[in-house]
């Protein structure tokens, strides 16, 4: 019965399906002196673990204390003043781009009423130079008058 258990518990390890509680029973199986042929092979898998957690290290790691002054302050300032400027420059351009797109905007809008009322004084104009080809008939037959006198 239990090595039905172990079994099963080795092909949900092997699907990486385990919990820890069940990774220390199957630790714990394998750690023992009888342990069945067929199962021989996963021995220095599991015992690797419990023999890795022994291991320390004997050679001294020295740190070297971190520098606070000099240069990397200086760059971490220059990288922040860098950045600021990127910004300024960036919102700048925006507010310049938006303002000469308004303006563009406006002088559309301006040379389109213009056009309107020049369409628009044209047409008056036609009508009104209509007329005065009828004023012109009236001059012309006026001279006609005292040049015959």
């Amino acid at each position: 019965m239990e090595l039905d258990r172990i079994e099963k518990l080795l092909e949900k390890y092997f699907e990486a399906e385990t919990t820890v509680a069940e990774e220390t029973e199957l630790r714990a199986f394998f750690s023992k002196r009888e342990v069945p042929e067929n199962l021989e092979q996963y021995i220095p898998l599991f015992s690797f673990t419990s023999g890795a957690k022994k291991e320390q290290l004997s050679k001294e790691i020295v740190l070297e204390p971190k520098t606070t002054g000099g240069s990397t302050s200086l760059y971490k300032w220059m990288s922040i003043a860098a950045a600021v400027v990127l910004m300024f420059g960036v919102y700048l351009g925006k507010t310049y781009y938006d303002e000469k797109e308004l303006e563009q905007q406006q002088a559309l809008y301006a040379y389109n009423e213009t056009k309107k009322a020049l369409d628009m004084l044209s047409q008056n104009m036609e009508r009104g130079t209509e007329k005065m080809g009828y004023l012109n008939e009236f001059v012309v037959a006026k001279q006609k008058i005292y040049n015959k006198k």
